[in-house]
């Protein structure tokens, strides 16, 4: 313990800072996830025909291989959750940077390494060539889309709580522009260099600068530094809405209660939803009749869209019912998935537009502030592990249910008509996603 101490004190100490230093946590778990991006869909995306071409696999076989990876890296997210609760944002934070960095400069190379171990001419080739890209793809996911982003977003969460909201809103806006422009801007990079010194370049950053980033600046709780959440104290209702837990779940309390499920499921649809269209936006848009650019380009509205929602959604968080948040998110991934199945250049892309964005906001605010104020902080690291483990994993299916759904029928549509048919079935019992801490209003003092 008294090692532990020293380490948050080191190379400087937060209590010292003139502010209360969770605002520096907003800012430190902001950058952490915005580091992930390169192993997030709407990063790999701008790579996926330079994989398809160079390792020589066609579209199906590379949606399969990102589907397994995906799956195979939500398999061990809720151990990741484990090593959270035991050692800390910082430790694992450093960790998952520089395993993201090695799987990039990995992917940078994949073709050749593949073409190394077997000829392209052989019949085994193929096969060793997806089973390599599930491998890559399971350490890209893992430590991008999966650990880096949960320790990122678990640290902000046990740094605030009657301002959780508005923190977590105020990282969403940057968020959500960051990951907006993401795919131009590794077009960008691309253009301006290679894909494979894209890659590179990404590994430099992240394997170095953000390692020593959160060296510097994450640390996991305020009691670890001589500082309390928010910076004061605040009792378990404001707003008649309760914000600080009176029980703190285990995960097997957490996920036995139907409330638990009705938060996880629309924002695994999401996760789905958004991997599956992104992963082949071009394909999807270009049969539309919409150019790559004006595809590409899709993702600056959204993003400012979303930015409003996921800022004004943080902020009114702490103010009301989450469920409120729960009815809008899934009315927008409604909307969405309609205007996705018709998608055209003309009222359809506009309604995507908005449906897209809606889902998007609160999506960033439910994923965050849910789970430390139905459940609390004691276990977060488990229970967060084991909510991403489940998004990890629809996001998986994502790819390759838009691609059979083209291959065998000709048009993506009938995988966004069978999300919507999810969706509506979740809707009809979202009436029940009450914050099971009501069962347990007595005051027990502090978190």
């Amino acid at each position: 313990m008294q090692i532990k101490k020293r380490l948050n004190k080191f190379p400087f100490d937060p209590a010292k800072v003139p502010f209360f230093y969770g605002w520096i946590i907003l800012f430190a778990a902001t950058i952490g996830v915005l580091g992930s991006a390169p192993g997030q869909t709407t990063g790999v995306s701008t790579f996926t025909d330079y994989l398809i071409e160079n390792i020589g696999i066609n579209r199906d076989q590379i949606s399969m291989a990102y589907m397994f990876g995906t799956i195979g890296s939500s398999l061990i997210l809720t151990y990741a959750g484990n090593l959270y609760d035991k050692y800390g944002a910082r430790w694992v934070g450093m960790a998952a940077s520089l395993a993201l960095a090695a799987v990039l400069i990995l992917l940078s190379q994949s073709d050749r390494l593949i073409k190394a171990i077997v000829p392209q001419h052989s019949n085994l080739y193929v096969g060793v060539a997806i089973a390599s890209t599930i491998i890559f793809f399971f350490m890209l996911r893992f430590s991008g889309q999966g650990v880096l982003t949960m320790v990122s977003r678990n640290m902000l969460m046990k740094w605030f709580i009657a301002r959780r909201g508005l923190a977590n809103g105020i990282s969403s806006v940057f968020i959500s522009l960051g990951f907006s422009i993401a795919p131009l801007s590794f077009d960008l990079l691309i253009q301006g260099t290679t894909w494979r010194m894209a890659w590179l370049l990404m590994a430099l950053g992240i394997g170095i600068g953000l390692f020593v980033f959160i060296f510097l600046f994450f640390r996991d709780n305020p009691e670890d530094c001589g500082l309390i959440p928010d910076g004061e104290k605040h009792a378990n209702k404001e707003h008649d809405v309760i914000i600080r837990p009176f029980k703190q779940f285990t995960l097997k309390e957490a996920r036995s209660g139907l409330t638990f499920w009705l938060f996880v499921l629309p924002s695994a649809i999401y996760a789905l939803f958004i991997t599956g269209y992104v992963f082949h936006l071009i394909s999807l848009f270009g049969e539309a009749g919409i150019d790559e650019d004006r595809a590409l380009s899709i993702f600056i509205p959204i993003s400012f869209i979303s930015v409003v929602l996921a800022f004004v959604g943080g902020w009114i968080s702490d103010k009301i019912k989450l469920q409120y948040l729960l009815f809008l998110m899934l009315a927008g991934e409604v909307v969405a998935l309609i205007s996705l199945a018709n998608i055209n250049d003309g009222f359809f892309y506009y309604a995507f537009i908005i449906g897209s964005a809606v889902p998007s906001g609160i999506y960033n605010v439910l994923l965050t502030v849910t789970w430390p104020r139905f459940y609390g902080r004691e276990h977060l690291g488990r229970i967060t592990g084991f909510v991403m483990a489940i998004i990890v994993f629809a996001s998986a299916l994502g790819p390759i249910l838009f691609s059979l759904s083209h291959s065998h029928f000709g048009t993506y549509s009938y995988a966004s008509y069978l999300l919507l048919l999810l969706v509506i079935n979740i809707s009809v019992f979202a009436f029940k996603a009450h914050n099971p801490q009501d069962k347990y209003e007595v005051d027990t003092g502090d978190e």
